[in-house]
């Protein structure tokens, strides 16, 4: 039982100190000090429980630091630790093993995930949700539960099918062939089992020893504390909020009589492991992108070697940390584009200027004219999903009338179509090694194709400085706004990863259904 005196303060000659917060964890008694910061800090980075995942802290809109309190599901990063004081908090790792077994196996089963980060906290909420006697075999108490979080990888679908699986001792296979299937998606080593669900993926930050030094981004450099909360009060760390600027696209049109046009916006690609990485002094960095591929995100980012250089300044390992608004106001985005097509494919596409991305445009349109220019903004990369030639086939895609077979540089090939309210998507990637993390990926990767035209944006000003900082200002479509996505594979041979190639025929796919307006999103 957790003690009576569950908030004391400690004092030396009469005069106060420190404040101590009493409190169960996960069965455990434990005392914590106070030092003005939230739950989600005091469970990660002074209990050492990092199941719990730090994803938009402290905005609390992303849901992965969610836990139990008294058995109802609360936000982690925005509960002050005093609010604790005396009452019992369950994270994923102190569900009872019945709940833990039914809800990480029917995850498995139904491949509703893929990095593995959101789903501690959305395990908790559903375990939370069921002890009150909910139907979550009901899509509409589902929508709503996930109304709280945010997952990126999965596109909600499956996580709507395992919420409705009721057996706790479902079918065993082989997680061997899932984990190499999930590796050719994101194109580096991946992890698929239950310890993935309940939160033991080996994010780069959750390996971090707990006397690490934190440091954390500024304007002018990398500011180094004994902690976070320490840290970013050094910094003058204040959240962004959403804004009231209205997101525009950064570019005109080319002018000229055009068959058809597109403009898009910024977006960001919401991956929802925020940058981090740790590293001892004169060692190696944690990876920051670990069992997650980011798309395409996090390559080349400074984390890694920000820890490194720390690392040896301070003789003592520190972790390097970006918040979520440091993630969207510098991480890269897919260059915005605006272009014009005559009937034949030739016409103009304008980009901002970036590596490597006119080349992609022109695998497409080989007939086209690319002008790169210089928009302020957020750097941009191609690296990130499909970016260029999804743009372009989904002009390629208006000028037919119709959708056809879309081929990804990787070599996967799909082809969409949306009937009836549900996108159908047809994949040509080879014989799958497991269907159910195939079919993961591709429900995936078509939900953020469909999200991307259809609502995703942000807005930056003429300046190039990006006003919308929080996670619900993304535009990233809810579970309830989804539509059903059916997947079908005819592929034989070599397998090859199938993303990419879904992500654009359904953004191609969405955009014609939609009636091909020139502006993205389509709303």
């Amino acid at each position: 039982m957790v003690s009576s005196e569950a908030l004391r303060l400690l004092s030396v000659g009469g005069v106060r100190i420190e404040r101590i917060i009493q409190f169960q964890v996960d069965g455990r008694d434990v005392d914590v000090v106070d030092d003005d910061g939230s739950l989600l800090e005091a469970l990660r980075d002074r209990l050492g429980v990092r199941s719990v995942k730090d994803g938009c802290s402290p905005q609390g809109q992303c849901g992965c630091c969610t836990v139990l309190i008294d058995d109802a599901p609360r936000v982690a990063c925005v509960t002050p630790l005093r609010r604790v004081s005396g009452r019992i908090v369950t994270t994923v790792d102190g569900l009872t093993e019945q709940e833990r077994r039914r809800w990480s196996h029917a995850f498995v089963a139904h491949g509703a995930a893929q990095c593995g980060f959101c789903t501690p906290g959305i395990v908790c909420r559903f375990v939370g949700h069921e002890r009150k006697g909910a139907d979550l075999g009901r899509r509409e108490t589902v929508d709503r539960a996930l109304s709280a979080h945010l997952c990126r990888c999965t596109g909600w679908q499956t996580i709507r099918e395992a919420a409705a699986e009721t057996s706790v001792d479902l079918p065993v296979r082989d997680l061997g062939p899932a984990s190499r299937q999930a590796t050719v998606e994101a194109g580096r080593p991946q992890t698929v089992g239950p310890e993935v669900i309940l939160g033991h993926g080996g994010f780069a930050d959750d390996t971090a020893p707990l006397d690490a030094l934190v440091a954390v981004r500024s304007e002018n450099g990398w500011v180094t504390a004994a902690s976070l909360q320490e840290a970013r009060a050094n910094v003058g760390k204040v959240q962004g909020r959403r804004t009231s600027l209205v997101s525009s696209p950064p570019l005109e049109l080319p002018e000229g009589d055009w068959a058809v046009a597109l403009r898009t916006r910024w977006v960001e690609p919401a991956y929802l492991e925020i940058d981090a990485s740790w590293c001892p002094p004169g060692g190696e960095a944690a990876d920051p992108i670990a069992n997650g591929g980011a798309f395409g995100g996090k390559i080349g980012g400074e984390v890694a070697n920000a820890a490194r250089t720390l690392a040896r300044k301070h003789d003592a390992p520190v972790r390097a940390l970006w918040s979520r608004e440091d993630a969207v106001r510098y991480g890269v985005k897919r260059p915005p584009l605006a272009a014009g097509l005559h009937s034949d494919g030739s016409g103009i596409v304008r980009v901002a200027r970036t590596a490597g991305i006119a080349a992609l445009i022109q695998s497409v349109l080989p007939d086209c004219e690319v002008e790169e220019v210089a928009v302020p903004g957020p750097p941009t990369s191609s690296s990130l999903r499909a970016a260029g030639w999804a743009e372009a086939e989904m002009l390629r895609t208006a000028l037919d009338g119709k959708t056809r077979w879309v081929q990804s540089p990787s070599g996967g090939r799909a082809k969409a179509e949306i009937l009836d309210g549900t996108i159908r998507v047809e994949v040509d990637v080879g014989e799958p090694l497991d269907w159910v993390m195939l079919r993961s990926y591709c429900i995936g990767a078509a939900h953020m194709g469909f999200s991307w035209v259809t609502s995703e944006s942000i807005a930056v000003d003429n300046h190039g400085d990006v006003h919308d900082l929080t996670v619900r200002s993304l535009g990233v479509v809810s579970s309830s706004e989804t539509p059903n996505i059916e997947v079908v594979s005819i592929g034989e041979g070599e397998i090859r990863p199938a993303g990419e190639a879904v992500f654009a025929a359904v953004a191609a796919a969405t955009w014609l259904y939609r009636g091909c307006p020139v502006d993205l999103p389509t709303g």
